[in-house]
């Protein structure tokens, strides 16, 4: 056969094959949208300004962006007038257990969180049988029952139970050391740490993110520097992050800044500093000086970056005013100190002196940092006879039980078995500004998803838990305008969603995965506070994680269409 009739009849079969797949094209093409936004101003995520477009989303996905009012749909929603974004993405959740008690998480869709980073140090695994037995208190007071050991069976049983938006989890390095070393003050041995870097490799291998911690909570301040690497550099092998709560956010927050860096120059991994902040009024109007360090960082090519959750309180478990070397052993030997009346004087003698402790470590001394004990409000508490005393500051408290401040939080501590968390008012407005506005800071709830209704709303939470995305809305860009519409939801979606490598995620554009959010930009609002947080949030029209509506019209659906996102080293 010539070349020219070998030509001829290669056209043919193509335009046979063509033949046969056009009709199926046309039909994808011609197929009603499973849903169609119209009449909306969208903003991408990406930082620039709205433009008028249609959203069509078919099987979980963003498929058609344009002129699309006239193609038939499923469901169909009217956004004129409306806001259409990327769903927002909540760099630090802490979900864990109680997405398991209340999957819906209405606390975060009515702010319109459609994806949560969780694993504060902690994470849900690996845990061994002393651990479980460890944190029994915790799990009975959510009426869980863990079926799981390793972060890969966590995974797997949220998945199987349901949920209403994303999670992706740090396996913490926390965890990853109570599974070899227990609760002591103690130090790796080489095949100790052999084998905590065996239990990062399968926790990434599981889906971890990366590799996170949470320094000033004990046992993670026994872990020194070089162990923190080590780790490090076994996530960065999967492609891992290294996040971290710095073993100060006070008085020696430089010199915490410093370590990070180091770690993330030295295990070849990118940083992110969770809820940025300067703690403590000696330490009030130093975040321009903390910005440069991490800008110098950034600068001598070390990726680093914060989140923050823009309120002027924390929340913390209350042990954490007690010294590293009290925990020693876990929370059942300090209560032991704390009811011992030597012991107790020692621990007194540590929260009235700034710097070290008298094991002679460095540690972030709460006590110190607050003006006064009306500076700390008592949040959630585990033993129902404690129920009374949440919402209350501690000054009114020990007046009342006719203790002083230190002898009533050592009290506290003794009848809630150490699982009492406290609001803690340690923080100056223009700092919280500061760290809200700088280009690389996105945004975190750093809460737990709860609910007004049910067990979860017996607990008095920090605001944050259900306001914290809708606030900075309201506050920071329509009444104070640190912060322009497009950049604050750029801060919520595409920059947190490139740091996570989320990199289907983030952005309105075709392809991407349909989180998606429609909401007035001048009627959103947060309504918790810290006198009555079970408030969930008011503005969100429709939420839509996966491309199903979990808010529709203002009112939840109930629908679970939430994923488990795995992170670059999953291996199946």
């Amino acid at each position: 056969m010539n070349g020219s009739r070998r030509c001829m009849w290669l056209m043919v079969l193509l335009i046979g094959a063509l033949a046969l797949r056009l009709p199926a094209q046309l039909a994808q093409q011609d197929a009603p949208f499973d849903v169609l936004i119209v009449h909306g101003h969208i903003l991408d995520g990406t930082g620039s300004p709205w433009y008028a477009a249609d959203v069509g989303i078919r099987a979980g996905r963003i498929v058609a962006i344009g002129r699309l009012d006239g193609h038939a749909a499923t469901k169909r929603i009217d956004a004129n007038g409306l806001v259409v974004a990327p769903g927002f993405i909540d760099m630090l959740g802490q979900s864990e257990l109680t997405m398991l008690v209340e999957p819906r998480v209405p606390s975060k869709i009515f702010q319109g969180i459609t994806t949560e980073i969780t694993g504060e140090g902690d994470s849900a695994g690996p845990v061994n049988d002393a651990m479980l037995a460890a944190d029994r208190g915790s799990y009975e007071h959510y009426k869980i029952m863990p079926g799981w050991h390793t972060l890969g069976e966590y995974f797997t049983t949220l998945e199987r139970h349901g949920m209403g938006i994303n999670l992706a989890s740090y396996v913490g390095e926390t965890s990853v050391r109570r599974m070899v070393l227990g609760d002591a003050d103690v130090q790796p041995t080489t095949a100790q740490l052999a084998q905590m870097k065996a239990l990062v490799a399968e926790a990434m291998k599981d889906g971890a993110m990366g590799l996170s911690t949470s320094l000033q909570y004990a046992p993670a301040p026994y872990a020194k520097t070089g162990e923190l690497i080590a780790l490090a550099s076994e996530a960065a092998k999967y492609g891992g992050i290294y996040a971290s709560h710095m073993r100060s956010e006070g008085d020696a927050e430089f010199e915490a800044i410093d370590e990070a860096v180091r770690i993330g120059r030295e295990a070849g991994i990118p940083v992110e500093i969770w809820h940025l902040k300067a703690a403590g009024k000696a330490n009030w109007g130093r975040m321009p000086q903390i910005v440069a360090r991490i800008d110098a960082a950034r600068k001598a090519g070390v990726e680093v970056s914060a989140n923050t959750y823009a309120y002027t309180a924390w929340f913390n478990g209350f042990s954490a005013f007690i010294p590293p070397w009290a925990h020693d052993g876990g929370d059942e030997k300090m209560i032991g100190r704390l009811k011992d009346p030597a012991t107790r004087a020692k621990i007194r003698r540590d929260l009235l002196t700034s710097g070290k402790d008298s094991a002679g470590e460095q540690w972030d001394n709460e006590w110190q940092e607050i003006p006064g004990a009306e500076a700390i409000l008592i949040g959630v508490v585990h033993n129902p006879a404690l129920l009374p005393i949440q919402g209350k500051r501690l000054d009114e408290i020990a007046a009342g039980w006719k203790m002083d401040p230190i002898d009533a939080m050592c009290e506290i501590l003794i009848r809630d078995n150490g699982a009492t968390e406290v609001a803690v008012f340690g923080m100056d407005e223009a700092d919280v500004r500061v760290a809200l506005e700088q280009p690389w800071v996105s945004i975190d709830n750093d809460s737990e998803g709860t609910s007004p209704e049910g067990l979860l709303g017996t607990e008095h939470p920090h605001p944050r838990a259900y306001g914290t995305f809708p606030r900075i809305l309201r506050k920071y860009v329509r009444e104070e305008k640190l912060l322009t519409l497009p950049d604050a939801i750029r801060k919520f979606s595409s920059m947190p969603a490139a740091k996570m490598r989320l990199t289907d995620r983030g952005v309105i554009k075709a392809g991407m995965w349909a989180d998606v959010v429609v909401f007035d930009p001048e009627k959103i609002t947060d309504r918790a506070t810290f006198e009555n947080p079970n408030q969930l949030s008011v503005g969100m029209e429709d939420v839509l994680v996966n491309g199903v509506p979990v808010i529709e019209g203002g009112k939840m659906t109930g629908a679970l269409p939430g994923k488990v996102l795995r992170g670059p080293g999953y291996s199946k």
